[in-house]
């Protein structure tokens, strides 16, 4: 399968380039290269893209019941546990959607051969 879909794969986290080899040989940490087909893993950086982007749409899916909490008629002792809750929910979801985003935007930049931007290439425009 050497035409994987880079976000299908991503969403596996697969190889974008054979849809087959682990991306990760730890919860974050890359591997070098593609365990399968051996595609170099160390030209594409994500930075802070995934965790930017997970942190605003879990923050977005869950910040309603944050602001709703306190207003609730619940007992104190009600809200706090309440609270506790939807901060693991928070923490959770972020835990599992981080690998997932990071290896979604990998095997895009890998995909397209996105690169930094450097002062040469804004001189050439």
């Amino acid at each position: 399968m050497s035409n994987a879909s880079p976000i299908l794969s991503g969403l596996r986290l697969r190889c974008g380039k054979c849809g087959e080899g682990k991306l990760f040989s730890g919860y974050l940490k890359l591997n070098t290269e593609c365990p399968v087909c051996g595609r170099d893993m160390t030209s594409a950086d994500t930075a802070d893209g995934p965790a930017f982007f997970v942190g605003f749409g879990v923050l977005i899916l869950l910040a309603p019941f944050l602001f709703l909490l306190p207003m609730s008629p619940l007992p104190v002792g009600l809200k706090i546990l309440a609270f506790v809750a939807l901060c693991g929910a928070l923490i959770g979801l972020c835990m599992i959607l981080l690998p997932v985003a990071k290896a979604v935007l990998l095997n895009l930049q890998l995909h397209h051969d996105a690169e930094e931007v450097t002062a040469a290439d804004i001189k050439d425009r």
